[in-house]
């Protein structure tokens, strides 16, 4: 679904990206992880165009759908109008099958966005992504600032839509712990270039991952 080869970004004469090249394939869940500042979000902004490239193509088939940093929701919409925002290209701007899979916003659908809780806000922000009807999902820190209880919840929904639905997510994480026990395949990011990729349990087993990213290795997961 999403092809990155040999990409550039550039912000003057400061080099974002250098050279990246990854994929997303149909229905699966990719994770891209780095550190503040190490060219994650450019990425996501190249893939939505927000930001020119340099050289290198992106390939992106199907629908695309982006969830940008800080959730970024209108705030003084409510939770439903916000929603409905994100079905702009969409046929339907039905909003109630977002409220049966994530019913904690089924009674917050007439409350103001500034007034919800950052997990909530995240939730909104989520479905408003999915209310393109996105054949792959990119997602910019979605457990920044959350309580852990919180971005277990949003995990499981993430795992439940690809499993259920096929929908392909790249998950940009600064967490690694949490983006590699949650995706099948990982790219590690440091200031603006690839430094590892692979299978998420290899690179958990890594010296190098543990090393820099996780402390202590990753406990298995069921």
């Amino acid at each position: 679904m999403i092809e990155v080869d040999d990409v550039v970004v550039r912000y003057g004469t400061a080099t974002a990206l250098d050279r990246v090249t990854l994929s997303v394939a149909a229905g699966e869940m990719v994770a891209l992880i780095g550190a503040n500042g190490a060219g994650k979000s450019t990425l996501l902004n190249a893939l939505s165009r927000v930001v020119p490239t340099a050289r290198g193509a992106i390939r992106i088939r199907g629908r695309f759908a982006h969830v940008p940093e800080g959730r970024q929701l209108f705030s003084d919409l409510s939770v439903d109008d916000n929603l409905r925002l994100g079905a702009f290209r969409a046929t339907s701007r039905d909003t109630s099958w977002i409220y049966e899979l994530m019913p904690e916003l089924d009674g917050l659908r007439k409350r103001r966005a500034d007034s919800l809780s950052g997990g909530q806000q995240q939730m909104v922000a989520i479905g408003r992504g999915l209310m393109a009807r996105p054949d792959v999902l990119a997602i910019d820190e979605m457990s920044l600032g959350l309580a852990p209880k919180v971005v277990q919840g949003l995990a499981r929904q993430l795992s439940m839509l690809n499993q259920t639905q096929g929908l392909g997510v790249l998950l940009v994480e600064q967490s690694a712990r949490l983006a590699l026990s949650l995706c099948s395949k990982a790219y590690i990011l440091e200031t603006g270039r690839l430094v590892a990729q692979g299978p998420c349990r290899e690179l958990a087993d890594s010296r190098f991952v543990v090393s820099a990213y996780l402390g202590s290795p990753l406990e298995e997961t069921g």
